[in-house]
């Protein structure tokens, strides 16, 4: 009987999370260079630098899922350098890819039932509140990250946290900037550097349309990151602190009307496939029929990996304010990974996680290796933020200068229980809506706003 009743139990899990698997997420899992779905599920191997015996006994087995064949190789990495500078405390880290609805299910599952779950964790920021419901399955981690906060962004942490509580770290800022075509721009005599709010943008990309004939910027027609970093920018949020939806709200609307107003204006274009993070978009930008995109930081290795021709051509700026002085960035996106309340060894794999997410190093290897923004602000002043790479080789060494000129403004965002449900409804309702269909801003997400009570 027992069993036949938790049988039942984990069916109904797997069918709440499936359902939840189809209405959650952001529209774009993590989306970092190194965040595609993973393809195989068996891609699991012990780190090399982990294999061998510490000076005091055997290594401690760490058993770490992710869903990003890279984050993979980041933390095997990462494992092999620890136990060279700790060989007292040596780690053996079996590590597995899982795709990203597998993972998330399976860790759910495991923690419900309390059994079969990993020591170490990556777990998707749209996928995260469903692991604050209740009491969370996951170890604290204020003892490691308390002592880091004047170093790192802090809403990279908070995000993760409950009842000031902090269950998971990033791996990046996830800093929404400007990608200009430069050579664009320079044609229609537009200097990007002169651009300091929205409305300077906008008589900006007229002049761009009077002189070249295409749009200055581009908005995804089923995404959400032509909306909400430009809400966050001004405080405002999808959900608000306390977790209720704030979709219509008077800012939220007015900055829709005007995105939807330079579409009509010919200033701006739906994206070609409906989102940035198409194959269709990718050749539309190659091929220069839009001068601008504003994306968050991770977005880099669309250009580098499938956007070729425009190496050398596109450079990254701050977003316009929507006041001067007003706020230039917003954090969008991430992974945070936790430790499960499932494992033999919490306060090792603490010191672990500490060193691969919060220290100097770990915070260069993560740029150097993902080409992420490091959540520890004092690396981006580091000489080997300039070193040549892909990246600085594509748009040059000034990338950081900009994340600098940002560093006190990158507004942080709520993400609650509700935020799944939300991000589905703007990304697959709003807009379309707004962006393709071109219906009224103010009805629409008054529509969306009242389908989420």
């Amino acid at each position: 009987m027992k069993k036949a009743f938790f049988c039942t139990t984990v069916l109904l899990l797997i069918l709440v999370m499936g359902l939840s698997g189809c209405g959650g997420g952001n529209g774009n899992k993590e989306t970092s260079p190194s965040n595609q779905p993973a393809q195989d599920n068996s891609n699991s191997k012990k780190s090399e630098g982990s294999q061998k015996e510490n000076t005091g006994g055997e290594a401690q087995k760490v058993v770490f899922w992710t869903f990003v064949d890279a984050h993979q190789k980041f933390y095997e990495s990462m494992a092999a350098s620890w136990n060279e500078s700790h060989p007292d405390k040596a780690i053996e880290l079996e590590a597995t890819t899982i795709p990203y609805d597998d993972m998330h299910t399976k860790l759910l599952v495991a923690l419900q039932s309390g059994v079969g779950a990993p020591d170490l964790v990556d777990i998707e920021q749209s996928k995260f509140p469903n692991f604050m419901k209740g009491t969370p399955q996951l170890v604290s981690l204020n003892d490691i990250v308390e002592p880091e906060l004047g170093n790192i962004v802090k809403s990279r942490v908070e995000i993760y946290s409950k009842d000031n509580t902090y269950y998971g770290i990033d791996y990046h800022v996830g800093a929404t900037v400007m990608y200009y075509n430069k050579e664009m721009l320079d044609k229609a005599g537009v200097n990007p550097d002169n651009i300091k709010t929205w409305a300077e943008f906008e008589t900006a990309g007229k002049q761009v349309l009077e002189k070249t004939g295409k749009p200055m910027i581009t908005f995804e027609g089923n995404g959400n990151w032509s909306w909400w970093p430009a809400i966050s920018q001004q405080g405002s949020d999808q959900v608000d602190a306390d977790g209720n939806v704030t979709v219509d709200t008077p800012v939220n609307v007015k900055t829709m009307e005007f995105f939807q107003k330079l579409v009509k204006e010919g200033v701006a274009a739906a994206a070609p496939g409906a989102g940035h993070d198409t194959e269709e978009y990718f050749g539309y930008m190659d091929s220069g029929s839009a001068a601008s995109v504003f994306m968050p930081f991770w977005f880099m290795n669309r250009f580098t990996d499938h956007i070729p021709d425009l190496k050398g051509k596109i450079i990254i700026r701050p977003m316009p304010a929507w006041e001067e002085g007003g706020n230039r960035s917003a954090g969008m996106g991430g992974t945070a990974t936790s430790i499960t309340n499932q494992a033999k060894n919490p306060d090792l794999i603490k010191e672990f996680l500490a060193y691969a997410k919060l220290s100097k190093e770990g915070n260069l290897q993560v740029w150097k290796q993902l080409g992420f923004d490091p959540i520890r602000t004092d690396v981006w002043s580091d000489p080997a933020m300039k070193e040549s790479n892909k990246f600085t080789d594509y748009f040059g060494t000034d990338i950081f200068d900009t994340l600098l000129s940002v560093k006190d403004e990158i507004a942080p965002v709520h993400i609650r229980e509700k935020s799944p449900e939300v991000f589905d409804a703007v990304r697959n309702k709003a807009m379309p809506e707004i962006f393709i269909n071109m219906k009224d801003p103010a009805q629409v997400l008054k529509d969306v706003q009242a389908s989420l009570k």
